[in-house]
């Protein structure tokens, strides 16, 4: 038996809810092509980045795989295309004991500039709203702790 925080949970979920439930199709600037550089260029600097560049790197075996699949997850955030089929929260889970708050600021900060670099502003500010929910999210799911009920043995 375990507890949770009911708080924590909640606000996790509507987080959830607002990363998918929120299609932002229709914004000028942007579609695949535009999608598929932004995260290329994005994930160079992940890459190469001291804070969070270990963790990606180790984690992904095949770059461009993952490149073609994480510009399939923002075309179906953005486009509403359906094209990502993952399930990106457990791919994070493995990793959450080399994960920071610090990583998520960071990741977040790389993506707003990265965003203003290669998208018009109106596109720039809706790719960084969504990625701001998309780490609130992420953040809270793995730092989310599940207690053994007081009595029970872990």
């Amino acid at each position: 038996m375990y507890l949770i925080d009911m708080f924590r949970a909640s606000k996790y979920m509507y987080f959830r809810y607002m990363i998918w439930s929120d299609p932002m199709n229709g914004i000028e600037g942007i579609d695949e092509e535009g999608l598929a550089r932004l995260v290329t260029r994005f994930y160079g600097k992940v890459r190469q980045d001291p804070l969070i560049g270990p963790v990606f790197n180790d984690a992904i075996d095949d770059w461009p795989e993952h490149l073609e699949k994480l510009a399939a997850f923002w075309s179906s955030l953005m486009l509403t295309t359906g094209r990502y089929k993952g399930m990106p929260m457990a791919a994070h889970l493995k990793h959450r004991s080399r994960l920071t708050p610090a990583m998520f600021e960071r990741w977040l900060g790389l993506w707003r500039e990265t965003t203003a670099e290669e998208m018009p502003a109106q596109a720039a500010a809706a790719l960084q709203a969504k990625a701001n929910r998309i780490a609130e999210s992420f953040k809270l799911a793995l730092m989310l702790k599940l207690d053994p009920a007081p009595g029970h043995a872990a």
